[in-house]
């Protein structure tokens, strides 16, 4: 097995994880194949994922309980993201959290209070939004209070869906529509197509040319563009080869059947 002559042009590979390396919780056909090749022709990796529901750990041992080699500085994820921002606003602000076990550590790690469940809830001055599997009407009614009251909107991305092996799930853009519409105002995004995640993994990858591989064209290959990178397109995801092919400004440099035809070509 080789590399494709298109990847091997590049030093660095920034990969999503939904629909480019697994669907739900199988893997895409021969991922396992494409990242060990990938490693072993010296690429450096960064998995960079708008998926909010769990932590860097987490995906750790997601990746490896399916055979694929990961390490925790690999992984690039939205919650991160939320938590560097976080961290630059004044401490132990209120902050209300729609979000997994994961986001709630995130927003408390970056030194800000939390006020689910206490009577300041509504009256939070950050409302943080991240897709989850038991998101609730009473977390939406919360939310909209507090921000039609005042609250600041940082969103973890505006994917409207992510595949799984049931087909497509409602993602966090979703319940961002949702609030926005309830509110009249706008969130502050911070996962793709934000440049933030890329910036991240490219910090951690160091010098060098960096190829962006993903299945959306409105987060994946938007954001590589808005970061100065190629991006090239898996069709394992949301998006059709008559949909990729079609892209303008920005234009994939490849489309694929699968990250493993990518990358062997």
């Amino acid at each position: 097995m080789a590399l494709s002559p298109l990847v091997a042009a590049y030093d660095h590979l920034l990969i999503d994880l939904d629909g480019c390396v697994w669907v739900g919780d199988t893997p895409t056909p021969h991922a396992r194949e494409a990242l060990a090749e990938l490693r072993n022709s010296g690429k450096k990796i960064a998995f960079v994922t708008n998926d909010s529901r769990l932590a860097p750990e987490e995906y750790v041992r997601k990746l490896w309980s399916m055979g694929l080699q990961a390490s925790l500085e690999e992984i690039v994820t939205v919650g991160s993201a939320i938590q560097y921002v976080l961290a630059g606003r004044e401490p132990r602000r209120p902050t209300y959290v729609i979000g997994s076990p994961a986001i709630f550590r995130h927003v408390s790690d970056a030194g800000q209070r939390i006020v689910n469940g206490t009577d300041r809830a509504s009256r939070a001055e950050i409302v943080v939004v991240a897709g989850h599997d038991e998101f609730s009407f009473d977390e939406l009614r919360t939310a909209t209070q507090a921000v039609l009251n005042g609250a600041e909107m940082i969103a973890a991305g505006r994917d409207r869906t992510f595949p799984t092996t049931d087909g497509y799930w409602p993602g966090t853009g979703a319940i961002v529509a949702a609030l926005e519409y309830a509110t009249e105002r706008v969130a502050r995004s911070v996962g793709k197509p934000d440049v933030m995640l890329f910036e991240t993994a490219l910090d951690r990858l160091g010098p060098g040319r960096s190829l962006m591989v993903g299945d959306r064209l409105d987060a994946d290959l938007a954001g590589a563009a808005a970061a100065g990178l190629d991006g090239a397109i898996v069709l394992t995801g949301v998006t059709t080869r008559a949909q990729a092919e079609a892209a303008e400004d920005p234009a994939p440099v490849a489309v694929a059947d699968s990250l493993y035809a990518l990358v062997t070509g």
